[in-house]
């Protein structure tokens, strides 16, 4: 993927998402526009592993711009519903245990 130095500065410029989108943007910036070594870049600019570099100029070569944001995760969900707390909550209270 050819990726222009215009195009990496002006979605820097403009991204309003998080910081950590930003700070990708320049790993890609000085990896493949000004052909920095990634591994001594991610350590001593970003202070993070080269780990963490390569999983994201993997990403950035596989998805483009939209790789460097954050993916959504699984995980609990914001609320239960009320019939389902108030069964539980009977479930419990006639439980001798609990």
């Amino acid at each position: 993927m050819v990726t222009s130095a215009k195009l990496l500065d002006d979605t820097y410029r403009t991204e309003k998402n998080a910081a950590d989108v930003r700070e990708r943007l320049l790993l890609v910036r000085r990896v493949r526009v000004d052909n920095e070594e990634a591994a001594s870049t991610a350590e001593k600019e970003f202070h993070r592993s080269r780990w963490w570099a390569y999983k994201w100029l993997r990403r950035f070569d596989k998805l483009g711009l939209d790789g460097l944001k954050d993916r959504p995760r699984s995980g609990r969900p914001a609320e239960i519903a009320k019939e389902i707390f108030a069964e539980i909550r009977r479930d419990l209270s006639q439980n001798p245990s609990g």
